[in-house]
């Protein structure tokens, strides 16, 4: 389930109106296909080139413009027409930091004055393009950035963050507040002396951040920022750091270098950077795509209606190849320009997996450490064939792109179409099988009743970084609110120990860890589930609760510690998790009990023993004979040993996870 469909509402589909189809479905096929990779502004001091692509144009202008806003035209000026649709001018001198705008007639009509679907920089708001020297762009020392060493794929430890979100409130102590330069500043408290923002991350250990919609969005005017909130998944220009997260959205150099800088900061403090990339439909069918190519970029019904598999009043073709292209361009772009290390795909399920393939192949030629995973769903039917669709179920098709694990998500705390509903860490112990399937990171395994899984009924990771498992994320109720909400009976004390559990088992299992910012404090939303357009004072995180729940702070601080200490928690290969975990008969169907045997992927430990019970009452379980000794239980982590732990039968408190190990 995918909540950002609710962005499907009638304001989308008013603004649809003007550029709906025909109504009888058009084909696409022959349209011309440009082959070279210079669409855009490409700028030097002694000229500068326009190229788009527009090939049912009649004629295109291009203007020139002082500044991103308001003024006249200094020039306007009339495109050639080129190669395979495209349309292209020259312009002599030296054009930095002008603004422009294109104009495409087609069908006798003069479309909108829009920048280029390439666009690298933009005016406030976005509705002009503008000539950037990019190299002027870049702070100091950016040639020497190092991006922080990463071996494998199941060594990563994701951190889920909104940019407003960290610094918004008054407690963060965070100067830049709501920007992208509060994620270069240290040093930072709460009123009670704690640790903030990026010294905070850096405390808890993760290893990746994971940016909501950073580029340039449609919903937040950059003049008045502070004035509405939204998530971003609303894409204005997608190779475009968004304004309003910059300390002046007016002039666009600004907002590339303080993004430049952010990423330069993070790696410096040893945190790889991802972006969140929503490819899968644009904020409303007046985009830029439309304004030089109407209809092409989409898909349609066979009645010739915009297609809605996104619930967001349109999707994407990714299929076709001029937007295949373009998201190929796209993410090598940031990825190079801005050396980030990682893509989250919205919506991943509408793109076609040829497209995801290429993408992943592009990317990796540059860097084979870039790390690519998205949502393996749609948010509702679409016209592309689900054998072909970069869904969940066919994870294994794709090369080197994770896909979320819903099945662990929703077997730890209850379904998502029934928020009251129960999890395991809950005691709801039918969903034990759907924990296991997350516990083995989603592969093949021979213990694991694939017919008990609450989703899928057969293994779809070819190889363990293939699933994320997380217990929560931007969309829906927070954790700390979920657990709420479905045990309403449930004491403070209770609903800690479910929610320790919860990431508990995230951070132990097979796969790639990921963790929703603030989930370590107990982050509330204050039960908003949907939360994309709701103000600060509901999405911004609370210092405060770092101070009041510091022992929660510090159980999930041991738990990231223990994974990146002990290689057996991430085990590279499905092969090396079916020969190294095997879960133990706990004699209880609320507890799950697992071994990683044999110094598993070169653990210091030769044996280690996985403990969960999600009753909600102690349980005894027969430990093997062995020199045990005691690494986690429900509050402590200690990896030099809590205590020794003798063979026979010991107690399991309830709602709990218990870690032991054998040197």
């Amino acid at each position: 389930m995918n909540l950002k469909a609710i962005l499907a509402s009638i304001f989308i589909l008013v603004l649809s109106v003007s550029f709906k189809p025909a109504a009888k479905a058009q084909t696409y096929d022959n349209y011309p296909v440009y082959s070279g990779n210079d669409l855009g502004v490409s700028w030097s001091p002694a000229q500068t080139t326009f190229k788009i692509w527009s090939p049912s144009a009649t004629a295109v202008k291009l203007r020139l413009y002082a500044a991103g806003d308001g003024g006249k035209a200094l020039h306007v000026l009339t495109l050639e027409k080129a190669t395979d649709g495209a349309w292209k001018k020259t312009v002599k001198g030296n054009l930095k930091n002008l603004y422009y705008t294109f104009q495409a007639q087609i069908n006798g009509r003069w479309l909108k004055e829009r920048p280029d679907v390439y666009a690298k920089v933009v005016g406030v708001n976005g509705k002009r393009g503008m000539v950037v020297d990019l190299q002027s762009t870049n702070p100091a020392g950016w040639a020497g950035d190092k991006k922080p060493v990463l071996k494998n794929f199941t060594d990563i430890v994701i951190y889920e963050l909104h940019v407003r979100d960290l610094s918004a409130n008054p407690n963060s102590g965070i100067k830049h507040k709501g920007k992208f330069l509060g994620l270069t500043e240290t040093g930072t408290k709460n009123p009670e002396g704690a640790p903030t923002g990026l010294d905070h991350i850096r405390s808890l250990g993760v290893t990746h951040v994971h940016l909501l919609p950073s580029f340039d969005y449609n919903s937040v005017d950059e003049t008045n920022p502070g004035a509405k909130y939204n998530w971003g998944y609303d894409p204005l220009n997608y190779n475009v750091p968004e304004g309003s997260y910059s300390t002046n959205p007016y002039d666009g150099n600004v907002r590339i270098k303080e993004f430049k800088e952010m990423v330069q900061k993070l790696h410096a403090s040893g945190l790889r950077v991802i972006l969140d990339v929503v490819y899968n439909h644009t904020s409303d069918t007046s985009s830029n795509f439309n304004q030089f190519v109407p209809g092409y970029f989409y898909r349609h019904t066979d009645k010739g209606a915009y297609s809605n598999g996104t619930g967001c009043g349109n999707e994407t073709a990714s299929e076709r190849p001029m937007m295949r292209k373009f998201m190929i361009a796209s993410v090598c772009y940031w990825a190079k320009e801005y050396h980030l290390d990682g893509f989250r795909f919205d919506l991943m399920g509408i793109h076609d997996v040829k497209t995801m393939n290429d993408i992943s192949a592009a990317l990796h030629k540059i860097d084979p450490t870039i790390f690519i995973y998205g949502e393996g769903w749609t948010a509702g039917n679409t016209p592309l064939p689900e054998d072909q669709r970069a869904v969940k179920k066919n994870a294994a098709k794709l090369n080197k792109i994770a896909v979320f694990n819903d099945d662990l998500r929703d077997g730890i705390h209850g379904g998502w179409s029934d928020v009251k509903s129960k999890g395991f860490v809950s005691g709801q112990s039918d969903l034990a099988e759907s924990v296991k399937f997350g516990i083995v990171g989603s592969v093949e395994h021979s213990q694991v009743d694939y017919n008990k899984v609450n989703y899928s009924k057969a293994p779809w990771a070819a190889e363990p970084y293939q699933t994320i498992n997380y217990a929560s994320c931007h969309d829906d109720n927070t954790l700390w609110d979920r657990l709420k909400i479905s045990n309403l009976n449930a004491s403070e004390a209770d609903l800690i120990k479910m929610d320790k559990l919860s990431n508990a088992i995230v951070l132990t299992s097979q796969g790639v860890a990921f963790l929703h910012a603030g989930a370590e404090m107990l982050r509330t939303k204050h039960g908003v589930a949907n939360s994309f357009e709701s103000p600060d004072s509901i999405n911004a995180l609370d210092w405060s609760r770092k101070t009041k729940y510091k022992a929660v702070f510090n159980y999930y601080k041991g738990l990231i510690a223990l994974r990146k200490h002990h290689p057996a928690f991430r085990m590279p290969s499905a092969e090396m998790v079916r020969a190294h975990l095997h879960f133990m008969d706990s004699g209880d169907p609320g507890v799950i009990a697992y071994q990683l045997n044999n110094n598993a992927n070169g653990d210091p430990w030769k044996n280690i023993i996985v403990i969960f019970n999600g009753n909600q009452s102690d349980k005894k379980i027969i430990i093997p004979k062995g020199d045990w000794k005691m690494a986690v239980n429900g509050s402590t982590v200690n990896e030099k040993g809590i205590k020794p732990i003798g063979p026979g039968e010991i107690n399991i408190a309830a709602t709990s996870a218990y870690v032991l190990y054998e040197e």
